[in-house]
């Protein structure tokens, strides 16, 4: 039975990997296994990668390559003059995805606006708790319950939301993954046929790409969708081939078995950029990696007890033996690309023996600690394993004991976020949508607390400045305000600010318009390549 298992298995996998002989076929070897196919549902960026980056839109998008918003599925908008109005007009004519289990009899209109965002913070909403554990994390971390009064069908093609206050990134958060847009009709059919959880295996949307099949673990199978709003892709199948460890992903790119690869090891770039056949695409990384404190658990709830165990680490060494100089240190949660960066912080500077003094001082001795390593490459965190071996290394020479635990990718992620969670864990984070916000409150706000905010601070000094930076459109002031956010960030210590990236990402040469993007998410609409 095994043995027949197996075969079976292999079967399924390899009718997912090939194309009709008369298809252009497009591979890409993605670094782990989506943990659903309901963007709203997860935070992390092979997710958004599977689903709402290839099945899905949203009713504005961020330019292809960049961070400037164009229209979406809403092709023009309206903002009050006291900015808590946001009329969308939508597209006329936009047709949901055919596939073999889902067939439309409608075009997108209001409805599917409504029930894709009201599903998500409506606690008497049916589809709010149609996966157990749905916590909705990002618009929850973004305070979207708070902030949203209403969303009004004024007709079919015109949808407004009227907010409680001024939202100056509103617009810019419309255009991230959890604001993926559903047909309201494919969820009404799954509801009625008592198997609402296929909306989370079964993805249907208006985007470039419709869902064919996936294989856990193993491969995801998409087709171009002939009734794509924007026009038919070039590519007539997409493949994402699950390959988690880097170095087989190098080795399948250079066998040709997939053309494009995501977060190769640093060791094997100047290889691949050698390779006549491939093309190295890099771009300095709007991203920042971080070991989060649990700061509610003692000893971890003092400042002083975090800015000590900051002091031992060696952060150079970590860039050093991680990205071989593809990074730089972190001192900031944002990244010095983006505007708001406050240069004038002071990092906590290495120094192990300070470091033990100021332990001793807090009265901490004999500290036992785990220390949380990801299980997949990030952009942000090449090597999680080897980064908490040097940072164990170097809080045994001030007396502390760490233990480096893991779990699955989408466990790591679950686990990571309870209130009860032990130790620090490493994780990081891509901007989503270039503006501060999208890190200082997401990952640090108390909305986020149990979500996106791993260390589980919630300061209301920063808070503050935070959420006051939110409600005002002038630039040079929300820059003031994050500017001090910083400040009282580095004071008091939540994280150790680890590292920004490089990203590379090594590309086919029979491969033509694909592009590195800052956001961290890899699209394959406008992308060609070479039969």
């Amino acid at each position: 039975m095994k043995k027949f298992s197996t075969l079976v298995a292999a079967a399924t996998l390899a009718t997912l990997m090939s194309g009709t002989a008369w298809s252009k076929t497009l591979v890409y070897c993605s670094e782990a296994s989506p943990e659903g196919f309901d963007p709203g549902l997860y935070t992390g960026g092979q997710t958004f990668d599977a689903s709402s980056r290839t099945v899905y839109n949203r009713l504005v998008e961020f330019k292809h390559g960049g961070t400037e918003i164009e229209p979406g599925l809403a092709e023009s908008w309206q903002v009050s003059a006291d900015g808590t109005v946001y009329t969308f007009k939508l597209r006329k004519g936009v047709k949901f995805q055919t596939t073999d289990f889902f067939t439309p009899t409608r075009e997108l209109n209001a409805d599917d606006v409504i029930f894709s965002f009201e599903r998500q913070y409506k606690a008497d909403n049916a589809w709010n708790k149609y996966v157990a554990g749905a916590s909705w994390e990002y618009l929850t971390g973004m305070g979207f319950p708070e902030l949203i009064k209403s969303i009004d069908k004024v007709d079919d093609l015109t949808v407004k939301f009227v907010l409680n206050k001024p939202e100056a990134p509103f617009l810019a958060n419309l255009g991230m993954d959890f604001a993926s847009i559903m047909s309201k009709e494919y969820a009404d059919k799954l509801q009625a046929d008592g198997k609402m959880e296929l909306l989370n295996q079964q993805p249907l949307g208006t985007g470039p790409f419709a869902f064919v099949a996936y294989q856990p673990d193993a491969a995801i199978r998409y087709k171009a969708n002939p009734d794509y709003w924007h026009g038919k892709e070039k590519i007539d199948d997409l493949v994402f081939a699950i390959t988690t460890d880097a170095a087989v992903r190098a080795q399948k790119l250079k066998a040709g078995e997939c053309h494009v690869m995501p977060y190769p090891n640093a060791a094997d770039v100047d290889e691949l950029k050698k390779d006549p056949n491939l093309t190295v695409i890099e771009q300095e990384g709007l991203n920042v990696a971080y070991l989060a404190y649990n700061t509610t658990q003692a000893p971890f709830d003092k400042p002083e007890v975090r800015k000590a165990l900051n002091m031992a680490v060696n952060k150079q060494a970590i860039v050093d033996a991680v990205f071989q100089g593809a990074a730089k240190v972190a001192k900031n949660p944002i990244p010095p690309i983006m505007w708001g960066y406050n240069n004038a912080v002071e990092d906590d500077k290495y120094d192990p023996e300070a470091a033990k003094k100021m332990l001793t001082d807090a009265g901490v001795s004999g500290l036992k600690m785990k220390i949380w390593a990801m299980p997949v490459s990030r952009p942000y965190m090449l090597n999680a394993r080897r980064a908490a071996e040097l940072m164990q290394s170097d809080l045994a020479k001030i007396g502390v004991e760490v233990e480096i635990v893991s779990y699955e990718w989408a466990e790591y992620l679950k686990l990571s976020k309870e209130k009860t969670r032990d130790g620090a864990v490493i994780l990081g984070w891509t901007g989503d949508n270039g503006d501060p916000d999208n890190f200082l409150d997401t990952l640090l706000g108390c909305n986020a607390v149990g979500g996106n905010n791993r260390s589980q601070w919630c300061s209301k000094e920063f808070d503050d400045l935070v959420k006051k930076a939110k409600v005002t459109s002038d630039i040079a002031e929300r820059t003031k305000l994050y500017e001090q956010a910083q400040v009282v960030f580095k004071r008091e210590a939540p994280w150790n600010t680890i590292d920004h990236s490089v990203g590379f990402i090594p590309v086919s040469k029979k491969v033509t318009g694909f592009k590195m993007d800052p956001l961290g998410i890899h699209r394959f609409d406008g992308v060609d390549i070479e039969e």
